[in-house]
């Protein structure tokens, strides 16, 4: 299966459609936990209280950090679509938009916590250390995944969409079992979210009362999908239904995503069972480089969202609350630019793979129909040779 395949999409219009926007989001008025303004002014009411205690001593270091894993990782995102443009990568799914949600929940994990990914979490493996340029070795079609799972516990990319749902619902029941104090948190998108596997995830975690939190990027299109074909209610109220807790959270305020995050993992690490957050966000760019988003929506509503970026809201606080000056962000842009081009060089020396190692590992002990496989795979390329030799 690949990232093109979901229960959720539809055929593509053809050209000539008449292209629709997404109508209002079921619920979209509904309670929305927001700690900084999209004007860069911090929140106070009622409300957010009870989270924002979780950030109330975040000092202005810590915030200039948040910051920076944002526009770093935004950098590594753009450069890594600009290398699939040029043909260096086959795929690439781009989390532009995303930042703060991913940056401020990945924050909010402790070491010992395990993360369930889906193939757009880059900011998460940021966060857990993953070196960014490992991540690419999957698209270039060199590797199947380029780090090892259990070094920084972030699980490798997960194509099949929504199973790593019960992934990271088993690994949590473990967890439970082994009387360990850390917690699992799997993310999803709204797309994902009509998937069968997804939901008996959320049964399961809630009958065995496992310690995840179930992370879901509501960036408002399932491939060309909106929102409102997948669901009558806002998805964290889903959780209801399964006898354990919901909440949505502005996804484009680093703040509180991180307040909320660190709230759910502390009550699944206290036993108190899984959490769904719905992390209210917008996809601004494609859903992959092989997708045409102009083709089913409109540029006024990414212009709307573009006017709530995570990365400029933050920084509009830092200048107006904090001693942040100038030479901060000028030293951040030339370090977004180092790794631009450290990421542009890596990828570019990746070694090709081994054309016979796809016939690895498949059974244990061999198989004639495998030996056979890589026989006639052995004659096919040997005949390119043959071919060359003659001329």
């Amino acid at each position: 299966m690949t990232v093109e395949s979901t229960a959720a999409r539809k055929p593509r219009r053809s050209a000539g459609t008449k292209r629709t926007s997404a109508k209002k989001s079921p619920g979209q008025d509904a309670e929305l936990i927001q700690l900084l303004t999209p004007q860069g002014k911090r929140v106070k009411h009622a409300k957010s209280a009870e989270y924002a205690a979780y950030v109330a001593d975040i000092t202005p270091d810590e915030l200039r950090g948040l910051y920076r894993d944002m526009v770093l990782t935004r950098r590594f995102d753009a450069e890594a679509t600009s290398l699939q443009r040029q043909g260096e990568l086959g795929l690439w799914a781009s989390l532009l938009g995303q930042e703060a949600a991913q940056i401020g929940s990945g924050r909010a994990t402790r070491e010992d916590d395990y993360v369930f990914p889906t193939y757009r979490e880059h900011g998460v493996a940021w966060c857990r250390g993953v070196d960014p340029t490992n991540l690419l070795g999957m698209f270039r079609g060199v590797n199947n995944g380029g780090w090892d799972p259990n070094g920084n516990n972030f699980h490798l990319y997960t194509i099949v969409i929504g199973s790593q749902a019960l992934h990271a619902t088993g690994y949590a029941m473990g967890v439970a079992k082994d009387g360990a104090d850390s917690a699992v948190i799997a993310y999803f998108g709204d797309g994902a979210s009509s998937q069968g596997d997804v939901a008996e995830a959320f049964t399961f975690s809630a009958v065995y009362n496992a310690p995840v939190v179930f992370f879901c990027q509501n960036n408002q299109w399932a491939i060309s999908e909106p929102t409102e074909k997948q669901t009558r209610v806002p998805l964290y109220q889903r959780a209801q239904g399964y006898g354990f807790p919901g909440v949505r959270v502005d996804g484009n305020d680093v703040l509180a995503c991180l307040a909320v995050t660190k709230w759910a993992l502390e009550r699944a690490r206290r036993g108190e069972g899984p959490t769904l957050v719905e992390a209210y966000t917008y996809r601004m760019g494609a859903h992959t480089t092989s997708d045409d988003p102009t083709r089913y929506r409109h540029d006024d509503e990414r212009l709307a969202w573009e006017a709530k970026d995570p990365i400029q809201r933050l920084r509009t606080y830092l200048e107006s609350e904090t001693d942040t000056n100038e030479s901060f962000f000028a030293e951040l842009e030339a370090e977004s630019e180092a790794l631009g081009r450290r990421v542009r060089e890596v990828v570019r020396a990746m070694p090709d793979p081994d054309h016979f190692a796809i016939f690895e590992n498949v059974y244990a002990d061999g198989h004639a129909l495998v030996d056979e496989e890589r026989a006639q795979f052995a004659a096919y390329q040997a005949s390119f040779a043959e071919e060359g030799e003659g001329k």
